[in-house]
């Protein structure tokens, strides 16, 4: 092989593996089937991976250094009150980098709706979160129904419900 058939072979490499890689975490988009992974809660709990199946549920992300985040979990812990009369689920994921941060936050601010640690396996599934907070809503049949960047209002964050069935 010659030096520009040599060349252009290492740039379409390279090129093919970055797209992969893009693909390998690229974020679903609105109508995408996902199926979430089993989970660990801050609490301990361990949910399975069929846990959230046939269930809406909301997925946020979040961090607790999240001045954005600090304004609309105010709103998702009323929501995940009027929610427990419902099947519609609540799932907060945090992208700190340390459990004890996101544990602490939580405590302080008395939520008590679910929290678990961002994962490779939810990596996966919503791919790498770039903004937060961020808000997939996934319908009962496991499509996305929405996806919602950046903080919400409290109107809006409350009317999630009407997804509960």
């Amino acid at each position: 092989m010659n030096r520009p058939q040599a060349a252009w072979r290492s740039i379409l490499i390279l090129v093919a593996g970055l797209l992969m890689a893009g693909v390998a975490y690229a974020t679903p988009a609105v109508g995408d089937k996902v199926s979430l992974p089993a989970v660990t809660l801050l609490s301990g709990q361990k949910l399975s991976k069929g846990h959230y199946d046939g269930k809406p549920v909301i997925i946020e992300y979040w961090a607790s250094w999240c001045p954005h985040c600090a304004r609309q979990n105010p709103y998702l812990q009323k929501l995940y009150e009027q929610a427990k009369e419902t099947n519609l689920e609540i799932l907060a994921v945090s992208v700190d980098e340390d459990k004890a941060d996101a544990r602490g936050h939580i405590k302080e601010k008395g939520y008590t709706f679910p929290v678990a640690m961002q994962t490779p396996e939810l990596v996966d599934t919503f791919g790498e979160q770039r903004l937060i907070p961020q808000l997939f809503v996934i319908a009962a049949d496991g499509s996305i129904a929405e996806i919602i960047p950046g903080e919400m209002f409290e109107k809006d964050v409350l009317n999630l419900i009407d997804y509960a069935n």
